[in-house]
């Protein structure tokens, strides 16, 4: 269901997991019961924030690296320069 895009079974392991006995796996149906669109299309459509995250990462090394020693301006600078 996760690597082939196979949301439509979605409903039916929900279902499962309702129907047996491990308590984690139906707190965390619960939760995706409250935005059970999102969850399916999440599993459904083959888009993917992978660059965006790669991106946030990188500007977040770079901000632990100038801790305490640089301001906003040089920062900026590094992040610029960096890609």
């Amino acid at each position: 269901m996760l690597t082939e895009y196979r949301g439509e079974t979605l409903n039916a392991w929900m279902a499962a997991v309702r129907a047996d006995d491990l308590p984690h796996l139906q707190r965390f149906v619960r939760g995706l019961e409250t935005d059970h669109d999102v969850g399916r299309n999440g599993l459904t459509l083959p888009y993917s924030s992978g660059a965006v995250e790669g991106d946030v990462n990188r500007i977040e090394t770079l901000k632990r690296q100038v801790h305490g020693r640089a301001g906003f301006h040089l920062l900026r600078k590094r992040i610029l320069l960096s890609h």
